[in-house]
């Protein structure tokens, strides 16, 4: 049964209260209907996870798990494999349009040793665009899977702002297939927590896709934060970059491991990556593994990383 909104505990301001949003608020890991907006809205359908099989939603059915599954090489990701198995709630989201306000998914907690694992699918058709944001976790340990299927000519940005919740322990898992000329950009800020792991799996399998993913976080004292990205190019002339900047104090230790790999055959691939470490004392430590695998002769593709102290 949901918690009372009312009830509800946070200990930090909500984010995006500046923006005209459709608001969905899970608390403890479970959707609360008191808290969120109504979820109609042109240009898109929102649904229960509970309740795609009864409503009988034939495309949430199909992509279920598959992005996933394909994610889990040629790299195995059990905490995500676990979350397909056991995600309690969550929303499958179709975008058909272009809706006129972004959706924000919310994450709250009643108490103060919860957990939440939750599962969201989102498909964005041809020509259709959308913006997610989310704000949370607010969990003790939180695990969240997000599938996104974008189709020939869609667009989906994605911001993602973790808060100030110290004893945060979250591994979440988003998995992104493009479509061709389709468009997907990504930004995490994550502001302590115990520990944080962010994983991003991204396949571009349509000609002249573009790839965004970046994050900043911000860590002091016992913080562990781990961005771990894999990028193929699998179609021709196809567009990615990872950038990632950290900064780390009295102890705090950041991690980016960031793999591009271009497929025979996926020539003019542009791939880019970077990541950047300011660390503010000798303690705080920064571990980064960019890697680059390639198998096409026609392509642009480099990264870096850098970290060190102000001066």
């Amino acid at each position: 049964e949901a918690t009372p909104a009312a009830l509800f505990k946070s200990d930090e301001p909500m984010m995006f209260d500046g923006f005209d949003r459709l608001k969905i608020v899970f608390i403890d890991g479970v959707f609360n209907a008191e808290a969120s907006d109504d979820l109609s809205l042109e240009g898109v359908s929102i649904d229960r996870l509970e309740d795609i099989c009864c409503k009988d939603i034939h495309w949430a059915k199909e992509l279920y798990g598959v992005l996933e599954a394909r994610g889990q090489s040629p790299v195995e990701r059990p905490l995500a494999a676990l979350n397909t198995a056991f995600a309690t709630d969550g929303v499958a989201i179709h975008v058909t349009g272009k809706p006129s306000k972004p959706i924000s998914l919310i994450y709250r907690h009643a108490s103060e040793t919860s957990d939440a694992i939750l599962h969201h699918i989102v498909r964005v058709e041809s020509g259709a665009e959308v913006t997610i944001l989310e704000n949370g976790p607010a969990a003790s340990r939180f695990n969240k899977c997000m599938e996104i299927d974008i189709a020939d000519g869609g667009a989906l940005h994605h911001v993602r702002a973790q808060g100030r919740d110290h004893q945060r322990r979250a591994a979440t898992h988003m998995f992104t297939r493009l479509g061709k000329e389709s468009v997907y950009k990504s930004f995490t800020l994550t502001v302590n927590g115990v520990l944080t792991r962010n994983e991003q799996v991204v396949e571009l399998t349509g000609d002249d896709a573009i790839a965004h993913v970046a994050g900043a976080c911000v860590g002091d004292g016992d913080f562990h934060h781990d961005d771990t990205v894999f990028i193929t190019h699998d179609a021709v002339n196809c567009e990615s970059r990872q950038v990632f900047k950290k900064v780390l104090r009295n102890g705090a230790t950041g991690v980016f491991q960031g793999k591009i790999l271009v497929k025979e055959g996926a020539q003019k691939t542009d791939g880019y990556q970077i990541s950047q470490s300011l660390l503010l004392d000798d303690d705080s430590q920064f571990l980064a593994k960019p890697e680059l695998e390639i198998y096409a002769d026609d392509v642009a593709c480099s990264h870096g990383s850098t970290s060190g102290a102000i001066d």
